[in-house]
């Protein structure tokens, strides 16, 4: 009898786990350069969407090659991407944004002993504090970033501040942060302090997130939605905006809260205070901090120092000021179309099934739905859970047209594992960085927002299809990471 043959089976080399997560991730930082180092927002905005969208897909890719990397290398290469990705946001000057030159002019008035809240900044009163770099004379005023001011002359004079007519909008720790950091920069370093201190910032929040995951036993990888994001280098370290400093103070205050003892949920509170006092929108995180709350004193240990901080914070300027410390508030939400639902593409999906008039009522109700929700049937071992689904509806709701409002979301992301909200922050940037060529449409805000709702109800059968217990960075139940260390 003639024996019998085993076919052979050729077994295909893979790619170990560890130099493939390297790879995509070194790719990505490429992808960031090209895209930051490319100033086409009003040149080529669709070019800049489209490589904008190939990092995010880079992004998810890296995301997914950090799955397989073993647990005791996780947070070296986190930490390494996180520099890496951070550091991209350097090569260049603000490109899709020109708030930091704001905030550059309110820390040099400050440093002079004036009140940003006082003068507008083309005014005539701290105009000895121009220089050709904020304030550009003759020749260089040419370009849409500038806008004019009145020079008293031929010559034509503007400045790169946005709404140079206006007073400021931002709150006092923001406004103390601008000025420490013109107070450490040396002169003529014009724009990249801002975005130096801005890329700390950010690494600051990835430390954060790794000591909150650490400490609550779970899985590290989850912080490289925030540390490896696109988001952070182009808005947090490349147009430096401040709400990171914001998201820092956001996330710090969260994390004590969850801790037991109304000392540290005092003591979250106080920095959470901090956190709205440096951009209001932190806000938004409060419903998720009172998750679970049953008794009233927990509830005031963490409302009451938050309070106290933000009005407090508010006083010395109060004092120092002539003028209103709001600044340029009322007219922002004007401006944007937040009290005008037919202005704009606010409120883009409410609109698609309710009149104009119904949208913002609508809106107040559904926010304060999912915030009693929260408050009520939430974890208060987890309070960004509820954080997170309280900002993400409220931006669901509200289609906000800039993408650096996201950055708050993201870190949430983070901190719960939830990456279908992640969706909420590239349909903010298809927004922003699309509305040059398609206008600000309800539509272009309705697509994108929309397909970012499909993906966040889609999620949870793609979750249940895979199953509980699976090793990765998403949401779900996830082994600890003492366990998945010592496998």
């Amino acid at each position: 009898m003639k024996p019998r043959t085993v076919p052979t089976v050729r077994i295909l080399p893979t790619v170990p786990p560890l130099p493939a997560a390297a790879a995509a991730l070194v790719t990505l930082t490429a992808a960031l350069v090209l895209t930051v180092r490319h100033d086409g927002y009003f040149t080529d905005p669709t070019g800049l969407f489209l490589r904008y969208a190939a990092c995010w897909a880079l992004f998810g890719l890296a995301l997914f090659a950090l799955r397989g990397v073993p647990a005791d290398r996780v947070v070296p290469l986190l930490l390494a991407g996180a520099l890496a990705v951070a550091a991209t946001g350097l090569v260049a000057p603000p490109r899709t944004s020109t708030d930091s030159y704001r905030y550059a002019w309110d820390g040099r008035v400050q440093s002079a002993g004036i009140s940003p809240y006082d003068h507008a900044p083309q005014d005539p009163g701290p105009a000895r504090l121009r220089d050709p770099w904020l304030f550009p004379t003759g020749a260089d005023c040419t370009g849409p970033d500038r806008a004019p001011i009145p020079g008293g002359g031929p010559v034509p004079h503007c400045t790169r501040i946005n709404r140079p007519a206006v007073h400021t909008i931002y709150p006092p720790v923001a406004e103390a942060y601008f000025l420490a950091v013109d107070r450490l920069s040396p002169t003529g370093a014009r724009h990249k302090p801002l975005q130096i201190g801005a890329g700390l910032l950010s690494l600051g929040v990835t430390g954060a997130l790794l000591l909150i995951l650490r400490r609550r036993g779970q899985d590290p990888r989850r912080a490289a939605y925030w540390a490896w994001c696109p988001a952070v280098p182009i808005e947090a370290v490349n147009n430096a905006h401040v709400d990171v400093l914001g998201v820092l103070l956001a996330v710090t205050g969260l994390g004590l809260v969850a801790e037991r003892g109304l000392r540290r949920r005092a003591a979250g509170g106080l920095v959470l205070g901090a956190a709205v006092a440096t951009k209001l929108m932190p806000a938004v995180v409060l419903p998720g901090a009172l998750s679970g709350v049953r008794r009233v004193r927990d509830a005031a240990a963490v409302l009451v120092p938050a309070a106290a901080f933000t009005l407090l914070a508010y006083l010395p300027y109060v004092l120092l000021s002539h003028d209103s410390v709001l600044g340029y508030l009322g007219g922002y939400v004007a401006e944007e179309g937040y009290d005008d639902p037919s202005a704009g593409s606010r409120y883009a999906l409410l609109r698609l099934v309710l009149p104009d008039s119904w949208t913002f009522p609508v809106l107040l109700a559904a926010v304060a739905g999912v915030s009693l929700y929260v408050m009520r049937r939430g974890d208060p071992r987890r309070p960004w859970s509820g954080a997170l689904l309280v900002t993400g509806w409220a931006f669901v709701l509200l289609t906000p047209g800039y993408s650096w409002y996201a950055l708050l979301l993201i870190a949430l992301v983070a901190l719960d594992g939830r990456w279908e909200w992640l969706g909420i922050a590239l349909a903010g940037a298809a927004v922003y960085l699309l509305a040059p060529v398609l206008g600000h449409r309800p539509a272009l805000g309705a697509t994108a927002y929309g397909a970012a709702v499909l993906l966040i109800l889609a999620a949870p059968a793609l979750r249940r299809r895979r199953g509980p217990g699976r090793p990765g960075a998403g949401g779900g139940p996830r082994p600890s990471y003492d366990r998945v260390r010592n496998s």
